[in-house]
């Protein structure tokens, strides 16, 4: 039997030459490098396994009315700029009267809670100066007037903010620009045109787009500006060519721009499953700009649910009848076209990631929240507090009563990695990391726990770092620096590829950085 035990310890130092192997160019290319970054956990970027828990999608809940309108509304933004929060509203009426054109409303807020309409007397509407537009007279320009806060460095102090508005539809129900202008503000209320052409003209692309507001911010990640926008398509991949109102489903594309004037051809997004998106309020997280939020109005109408309603006609006719309500004469299709707010999220270029198909924000029991197009989620998540975040909809909009209501999410709350009482963990991919200390937000029961263990990039712990070294974290704080039994600096760490191990029981895992 000698060269059985020969064969035998041969075996057996390949496989020990294998498990001591140094880590080759393509593992390198594994490692994610996160530097200082916050991380979400809001898709599997960072998740190399998970044994006993789970991606959990938590639910917003719901707060105040913050804004009631003048009339029937539209789309929204709203921004954090310092202090101050600022919300940009469309009007599609007043309650005895459609104006001949849509009017910006303005709203200001030191608390993202409490919101003012201040006088700004620089329009004339309905025979008045005595309002707070900031646009009007330009029918589909302010319809979708979309305005963010131009983060991009060296930005001229005129063009601190900026703003898309247009349509690119041909047809009797809108008369549009053929394409998106381009707007700047030094203040957030004066705009001008920054040009007399539109920016982002449909006649450079072989495709039709139609009414929708758009969503460009300055991409600190991808070095330019990037404006998603509604197209129709026939396919996952083929732009509709024909009437828009004829054939094609609502679609979520794409365009980047260096200096925001020349942009390039639209590309459709790629995302699954096949549903249509009313818009899609594409924008970057405020603590971690890299991770692109989308909360689209995911619409369950024509063409691709025709018919599906909550709401029997004899329920309609007793919302119509209510003086309080008084809704457009829209009772033939009040009940139809019903839709909810979803969660997607992008890293950049033409993917976004549905870890998530449930509803985000679910139309509640309000039943007029189940009439046509009824939740329009508003562009902007802002902190409304050092634990809190704020999304905004617009509820109601073909009713008088239409308002904007506020909804909050603990910091960083859009998703967590949840372990149950009988406990769970998780194992990140080998990552790269630059600070000293890791802090996570984390929540856990009076029972529950999370304990972090630091691994080589084999899956090996390292000393000093082992789970039993790990201190218990209980409790629940945004920002938790975690420790083990020699302290909690890492710096002998830093830049070198490490895997790290949550093991969690009744416990949730928001975010997590290194600093």
């Amino acid at each position: 039997m000698g060269w059985f035990r020969v064969a035998l310890i041969s075996v057996l130092f390949v496989l020990m030459g294998l498990l001591t192997t140094p880590i080759t160019s393509a593992d390198e290319d594994s490692v994610v490098n996160i530097g200082s970054r916050l991380e979400l956990f809001v898709d599997h970027y960072l998740i190399e396994r998970m044994e006993g828990a789970r991606l959990n999608l938590h639910e917003p809940q719901k707060a105040e009315v913050a804004l009631n309108m003048e009339g029937y509304g539209g789309y929204t933004t709203v921004i954090k700029d310092g202090p101050t929060y600022r919300m940009y509203y469309s009007l599609r009426g007043t309650p005895d009267t459609e104006l001949d054109n849509y009017v910006t409303g303005y709203a200001e807020s030191t608390d993202g809670i409490h919101w003012t309409k201040p006088k700004l007397g620089l329009f004339e509407v309905q025979g008045t100066r005595d309002n707070n537009a900031v646009i009007a007279g330009q029918s589909l320009v302010t319809s979708t007037f979309s305005p963010f806060l131009d983060a991009r460095p060296g930005v001229p102090a005129s063009e601190r903010f900026k703003a898309l508005g247009g349509s690119f539809a041909q047809s009797p129900m809108y008369p549009g620009l053929g394409g998106l202008l381009a707007l700047v503000s030094a203040d957030g209320i004066h705009w001008k045109q920054l040009r007399d052409k539109p920016v982002i003209n449909e006649w450079h692309y072989p495709h039709p787009t139609d009414t929708d507001q758009p969503a460009a911010f300055w991409s600190e990640s991808e070095g330019c500006y990037v404006c998603y926008l509604r197209v129709r398509m026939k396919s996952r991949t083929e732009f509709a060519h024909e009437d828009v109102f004829k054939i094609g489903y609502r679609w979520i594309g794409r365009t980047t721009s260096k200096d925001f004037i020349n942009w390039t051809k639209v590309v459709p997004m790629e995302y699954t499953p096949v549903e249509e998106f009313y818009h899609n309020q594409t924008h970057p997280y405020f603590r971690a700009p890299h991770i692109y939020i989308a909360l689209p109005t995911r619409f369950m109408g024509v063409p691709l649910n025709p018919g599906r309603q909550a709401l029997a006609e004899s329920q309609v006719k007793e919302l119509l009848a209510d003086p309080n309500n008084q809704g457009k004469a829209y009772e033939s299709i009040l009940a139809v076209d019903i839709v909810d707010t979803v969660l997607l999220t992008s890293r950049g270029g033409n993917h976004y990631d549905r870890t998530f198909v449930e509803g985000f924000i679910r139309p509640g029991l309000d039943a007029r929240n189940w009439t046509n197009r009824a939740n329009y989620s508003v562009l902007g998540v802002v902190p409304t507090g050092p634990t809190e975040m704020s999304i905004y909809m617009l509820q109601y909009p073909h009713f008088l009563s239409s308002h904007i209501r506020r909804f909050t999410l603990r910091t960083d709350g859009f998703v967590s990695v949840n372990a149950p009482y009988a406990g769970g963990e998780m194992i990140t991919k080998p990552l790269i990391f630059s600070g000293k200390e890791l802090v996570i937000n984390y929540s856990t029961s009076a029972p529950g726990s999370v304990r972090v263990e630091i691994q080589d990039k084999f899956g090996q712990p390292l000393a000093g770092y082992s789970l039993s070294e790990a201190a218990e974290i209980i409790g629940d704080q945004i920002e938790r620096i975690v420790s083990w039994k020699g302290g909690s600096n890492l710096g002998q760490l830093s830049g070198k590829p490490i895997r790290l191990r949550f093991v969690m029981k009744d416990a949730d895992l928001y975010s997590i950085r290194f600093k």
